[in-house]
């Protein structure tokens, strides 16, 4: 549950991936220190207009929504009009074009469609969906249902229904996060439409006949304090600044608990593991700080735990009337766990408890009433760091070669003896594990129907970058193919903001291993792969480094034998498109196609907009150029857009979205544009005969937000 603190974005939560699985994306963002105001829960009931929140992914945050005032003047509308015509004309030619492409590959297009549906129903459905555990009960989602049955029960037919999103009017919407209340009374979930950014919390009413008690609308993070009471976050306009209480007893109110009043923080409520206490977490990239709110005395003003100092990041869980901190505080400046007194938490009286050696990831950590389980990556490798209270010892467990991603399962009782997680890599399908605090060991769960893939080797290299910085990169490939320099590669790339690689399972990426694929993900400044230090080395004035790193990344498997530039392509999706596109500006030879997904790649013009709601956030991560002259042009010399030049470039295939409220849809058309009309004069002034002319190709999504598609819609993709 600290994945809030450990990924360098501005929000947490859970959401419904392709496959019907809830899967935690805790991310969290941005700066400076001002006032913040704790509102008296006796006050009169506050009412709120809602907005559309922000998005659940680990993406490009940007909104397109640029907030265009009612113009005073004909003239200004006229201006308006036409540009909307120009616009719609131009969305128009585009969807006319890819119809006419994408007929082309007809055939093509169907035979993958086959085949991934293939492997979608041999693989994913054939494992679990994540469990929620209450003593003998068991909650689980699937197919928009949510389910209750007993844990020790094996047949499948003895099972509840507690909700379905299509029964109560929901059917376009999927569940991000459920929450239940300690004495089981009331269940809290949230719905996510695929087509909007837009969530709604429902809370219903358990029992014999399950009712909906309450809607309410824009809710990001939500928890219970007690049995019968909730605080929840709202959000508006891709911000999240405001708490609320709302209560299920006899009288029921809603109170607002906390305002916080700088644009750069992001508000989010967690509970701790033992339920102890909720915490109210207002953060920015570089800092934090946390309010408690006693949920044995939940109308009690929250407490301040450590006011905001700048620079300083923490996350905090309880046990035994200490509160257990995850801070970036103090040398060096990766993570550590200390512990203070409830009643004396300043920053004064923290005490270091376990320090992270330099490059190293902390993807998350769970505590337990006598243990602390912490989940590690060390040069792509994943690690699995038991803290034990009671001997002080700290085991450390290197996790199977194979595994680059975990998910860990919900543990709502601290004082349970287990802990459950899933291992997975983009070519193997989630594997459950367990480790036993009593037996000390790690614990394979019952083999699955459907074995894990063992004809795919995964290699882990380093590739030396510009400035003799050692760049990892994590390769897949079938172990039976031959010639691998002769075989395409597809190379990832993201490097922003802090964040890992999505690396879970995806069935596209099976079937090119398949099919003679090699995958290469490499891991650049810029991203999270090798702790705090990587993504600092990777941002504002340091963007640079990343375009370094993926450039000896691509050469560096080119000069092992793995493909070659004409069968080489890459991919990137978000802020990735800005490394993917600058690369395809200065090395367009490395590469001969590319592949983005909602791509930012007009980081300055973007950046000179700061009328749109994120803009100032994002200024940690890119700079702002308005403010520096020395960073408008550093951000110059390598955005994508702003680059363009008369040359021979890779074909590129874009994916865009109607309804991105993140990257702007305007800006990747003007790309589009741009690039073309690169592209062709290059081939207009080249006399060679027979000269190579890319493809570059547009595909405008109705549905799906920023990277965030259902499986259908995926599966098109």
């Amino acid at each position: 549950e600290l994945r809030n603190l450990l990924q360098g974005l501005s929000f947490r939560v859970k959401y419904c991936c392709k496959h019907n699985h809830l899967q935690t994306i805790h991310l969290y963002s941005k700066i400076r220190p001002q006032k913040s105001h704790i509102l008296d829960c006796s006050g009169n009931t506050c009412t709120h207009r809602t907005v559309p929140p922000g998005s659940i992914l680990p993406w490009r945050f940007f909104s397109c929504k640029e907030g265009t005032k009612i113009p005073s003047k004909r003239k200004q509308n006229t201006a308006i009009t036409t540009s909307e015509l120009l616009y719609k004309n131009l969305l128009k030619s585009e969807q006319e074009n890819w119809n006419d492409i994408s007929a082309r590959y007809k055939d093509m297009t169907e035979r993958i469609k086959e085949k991934l549906e293939e492997l979608h129903n041999k693989y994913m459905f054939s494992s679990e969906s994540p469990r929620i555990r209450f003593g003998e009960n068991v909650y689980f989602e699937e197919n928009g249902c949510i389910f209750l049955s007993k844990a020790h029960d094996v047949d499948e037919e003895n099972v509840d229904i507690l909700f379905s999103t299509k029964d109560l009017g929901f059917s376009d919407a999927f569940i991000q996060r459920i929450r239940i209340s300690p004495d089981q009374r009331y269940m809290a979930i949230s719905l996510k439409s695929e087509n909007s950014e837009e969530a709604t919390c429902v809370i219903m009413k358990l029992g014999h006949f399950p009712v909906m008690e309450k809607v309410i609308p824009s809710v990001f993070s939500f928890e219970w304090a007690t049995n019968d009471v909730l605080y929840y976050t709202s959000q508006k306009n891709l911000k999240c600044q405001n708490v609320f209480m709302t209560t299920f007893t006899n009288q029921k109110h809603t109170k607002l608990v906390y305002t916080e009043q700088d644009a750069r923080f992001f508000v989010d409520i967690y509970c701790t593991k033992d339920r102890r206490f909720l915490t109210i977490n207002s953060n920015s990239k570089t800092t934090s700080e946390v309010w408690l709110v006693d949920c044995r005395q939940p109308f009690k003003l929250p407490a301040l735990v450590q006011a905001r100092t700048k620079g300083v990041i923490y996350h905090v869980e309880h046990r035994n009337d200490e509160l257990y901190i995850l801070t970036t505080y103090g040398e060096p400046g990766e993570y550590k766990l200390m512990k203070a007194p409830v009643a004396s938490s300043g920053m004064e009286n923290w005490q270091l408890v376990y320090a992270l050696e330099k490059k190293t990831k902390l993807v998350d950590l769970e505590m337990f009433s006598d243990h602390c389980v912490m989940f590690l990556k060390i040069t792509g490798h994943l690690y699995l760091n038991v803290i034990s209270f009671v001997s002080h010892s700290v085991q450390s467990i290197k996790l199977p070669t194979w595994a680059c991603e975990f998910e860990l399962e919900s543990h709502p009782e601290h004082t349970t003896s287990t802990c459950y997680f899933q291992l997975t890599s983009p070519v193997h399908p989630p594997k459950r594990f367990a480790y036993s605090f009593k037996e000390n060991n790690l614990i394979e769960q019952a083999v699955q129907e459907v074995p894990i893939i063992t004809n795919c080797h995964t290699t882990r290299l380093l590739a030396k970058s510009k400035d003799e910085t050692s760049v990892p990169i994590t390769v897949f490939h079938n172990v039976n193919s031959k010639e691998l320099h002769r075989k395409p590669l597809l190379v990832h790339v993201y490097g922003a903001y802090g964040i890992d690689f999505n690396m879970g399972f995806k069935e596209e990426k099976l079937m090119l291993i398949e099919e003679g694929w090699v995958l290469a993900y490499c891991h650049v400044r810029g991203g999270g792969e090798l702790g705090l230090s990587w993504h600092k080395d990777g941002c504002q004035h340091n963007k640079l480094k990343g375009l370094h790193d993926l450039k000896a990344c691509i050469m560096l498997l080119h000069k092992l034998g793995f493909s070659q530039p004409k069968y080489t392509a890459l991919a990137a999706a978000s802020a990735g498109g800005v490394l993917a596109g600058a690369l395809c500006n200065t090395d367009p030879e490395l590469i001969r196609a590319v592949v983005l997904q909602a791509p930012f790649v007009d980081v300055l013009t973007t950046m000179m907009k700061t009328h749109l709601p994120l803009t100032i956030e994002e200024q940690e991560e890119w700079g702002n150029p308005l403010a520096d002259e020395k960073c408008m042009k550093y951000i110059k010399s390598y955005c994508p857009y702003q680059n363009i030049k008369t040359q021979c470039y890779p074909s590129v295939f874009i994916t865009a979205y109607e309804n991105d409220q993140r990257v702007p849809l305007t800006g990747v058309l003007r790309y589009v544009q741009k690039l073309r009309k690169a592209a062709l004069d290059h081939a207009s002034r080249t006399s060679k005969k027979g000269i190579w002319i890319p493809n570059i190709i547009l595909d405008i999504r109705a549905n799906g937000s920023h990277c965030d598609s259902s499986w259908e819609d995926s599966l098109q993709e």
